[in-house]
């Protein structure tokens, strides 16, 4: 039996994937590239298309032997969110429910769903747990949320399980350096900030400094990408011997400023890096931090890097060795 992972050739996605296999797990990859790279799934049978090209996933599951999925291909910008609404109700609410339109058909009992803190919105206290209201604050939460509420639905319906997964800031990178972050354009700050290390950028800009935190930017919850792939595992096992759906945050349960993170990549790479102040971001929470004590009592989760310093150097290995990303040199994920 094969687990379907789709946008699995981008940057959670491919190191979900590595880990699947580490563990012994078939995987099948779909992925239409406009932000992954298929060289980071090498080895793994892949197709290239939308979740809405109904002939390609009637194929895979015709001719793979899908017993769940793993469902990453979404767009993820706040910003472009707010700025081009459409797209991402079309993108991710309307691709999603062709995905499970062909789960049902197929009668593929399981989906673990990415889903986002987004869908909180500004959060009434931290660290937040699942049963705090959802108001987003931004469309791309918005979006993450209604797949949530169609996925519960399907439950009572069709029968199919299904288990959110809120999570934070995914960073860090592969610590054996086979794979990594590469987005182009980059929205993420860490490797932003190491991009600005490497003399890439000039600078790094901080989008407020006026939020009712310590140092008036922004304070968001980072967790290891690697930390987030053993959850999606955790919670696929969890639900296939429950047969159960849940919602579960994944979180480090510590906040850091946007200051503190440029800090940190400071002290990691031995750089210096120029900062400037630039005004808000449509959309973005003060502050976000998670309560994970669910995802840890209920799924036996446990982060294996858990401090900021250590995600900022497995990021910053990736980066040294791959500063054009998946452009040049070598990905390998043998050993």
């Amino acid at each position: 039996m094969a687990i379907l992972v789709t946008g699995g050739a981008g940057y959670i996605g491919s190191h979900t994937v590595m880990y699947l296999k580490e563990q012994g797990e078939e995987v099948v990859v779909l992925d239409n590239l406009s932000k992954g790279h298929e060289r980071a799934v090498d080895g793994v049978p892949f197709y290239q298309a939308d979740l809405t090209d109904g002939k390609v996933l009637d194929h895979i599951f015709t001719d793979r032997d899908i017993d769940s999925v793993i469902h990453f291909a979404a767009s993820s910008l706040v910003g472009e969110s707010v700025t081009n609404p459409l797209e991402y109700y079309r993108n991710n609410v309307t691709g999603s429910h062709a995905l499970v339109s062909k789960l049902v058909e197929y009668e593929v009992k399981y989906i673990v769903f990415s889903s986002t803190a987004a869908t909180y919105g500004n959060p009434e206290r931290t660290p937040i747990v699942e049963s705090d209201p959802t108001i987003p604050t931004n469309p791309y939460g918005e979006t993450k949320l209604a797949i949530e509420k169609m996925l519960r639905w399907c439950d009572e319906a069709y029968g199919l399980k299904s288990t959110s997964l809120r999570y934070f800031n995914a960073a860090g990178a592969d610590p054996e350096g086979r794979i990594g972050e590469d987005h182009d354009p980059e929205s993420h700050l860490i490797p932003i900030v190491l991009q600005a290390a490497l003399g890439q950028r000039e600078k790094v800009s901080i989008f407020g400094n006026d939020y009712p935190t310590k140092d008036g930017t922004c304070v968001r919850d980072y967790i290891h990408v690697l930390d987030l792939a053993q959850a999606h595992y955790l919670a696929l096992k969890r639900m296939k011997e429950s047969n159960e759906s849940n919602i579960f945050n994944l979180g480090n349960g510590k906040g850091f400023t946007v200051k503190e993170v440029i800090d940190t990549c400071r002290i990691v790479t031995e750089k210096e890096i120029v900062v400037e102040d630039a005004s808000r971001r449509a959309g973005d929470p003060a502050v976000l931090i998670a309560s994970s004590q669910k995802a840890i009592k209920e799924l036996g989760w446990k982060p294996v890097y858990p401090e900021l310093q250590q995600i900022v150097e497995h990021a910053w290995n990736w980066h040294q060795n791959h500063p054009q990303g998946y452009k040049a040199g070598t990905v390998s994920l043998e050993r």
